[in-house]
């Protein structure tokens, strides 16, 4: 296939971002420099990319699924309790796996993949992922009790502070806007137990950028290429701009 196309295929980028790589001189093929997009290639050449080898990877599956209670965030259970793989049933012949955890009890958006290298990436901590939470509480949260979590709370496994922090509803005072990008075990749960409030509810409403919406409980879809190509460049971007603060 044309050399744009298997770069694009190994989900680098776009065939068109790939185009400029190619004719930049990023691409290597067969210890050689390509220029040219359309240059014929197999999977059987050895063809690099900023020097990094590429593979042509099984069929990458992605999927955002809006998940409801009482399902587990794991692929089996021994328990035989339900799992959001059994949701997910019939959605695909590819072995897909959850990125991080949902607690039985919390809801709303969770990414499936069998891309490894997506799934490194979101999951490492440098990353600093954004997640954005609906909290139901027991009562209203005081203004003090507010300013308090904004600025930083010491929990057993250190100091959590969140990024962003808004009253969902300004006629209750119960339902909390929460901004982290904390991958903590049951951080956002511990946040206010810690500060005397029973969390009702809890919602995940985005992760990484994406968002439940046109997704109703309990249902998934398949992320656009669109969406896909947002995530990966969201990780690169991410890293040039940590590379250059260092510099």
């Amino acid at each position: 296939m044309p050399l744009n196309k298997f770069i694009a295929h190994c989900g680098i980028c776009s065939r068109r971002d790939a185009v400029d790589f190619v004719k930049t001189g990023k691409v290597i093929v067969n210890g050689a420099k390509v220029l040219e997009p359309g240059h014929k290639v197999t999977d059987k050449d050895d063809i690099k990319v900023n020097g990094k080898k590429l593979f042509v990877s099984r069929n990458l599956v992605y999927i955002l699924l809006n998940k409801p209670k009482d399902f587990i965030t794991t692929t089996e259970d021994p328990q035989g309790r339900k799992t959001v793989m059994d949701i997910l049933r019939n959605a695909t012949e590819e072995r897909v796996y959850p990125i991080g955890r949902l607690d039985r009890n919390t809801t709303g958006v969770l990414l499936l993949t069998n891309d490894g290298e997506l799934t490194q990436k979101l999951s490492h901590p440098s990353y600093e992922i954004k997640k954005i939470y609906e909290v139901k509480l027991d009562k209203p949260l005081t203004k003090k009790d507010f300013e308090t979590i904004l600025s930083g709370v010491t929990l057993e496994d250190g100091i959590i502070s969140p990024d962003s922090m808004a009253y969902a509803d300004s006629k209750d005072k119960s339902v909390i806007g929460i901004e982290i990008h904390s991958g903590k075990n049951r951080i956002v749960r511990r946040i206010f137990e810690h500060m005397g409030y029973d969390v009702r509810n809890l919602d995940r409403v985005m992760y990484a950028n994406l968002t439940k919406k046109n997704v109703d409980r309990g249902k998934w879809r398949f992320l656009t290429e669109k969406e896909v190509r947002l995530l990966k460049f969201l990780n690169a971007s991410y890293t040039k701009n940590k590379n250059a603060t260092r510099g």
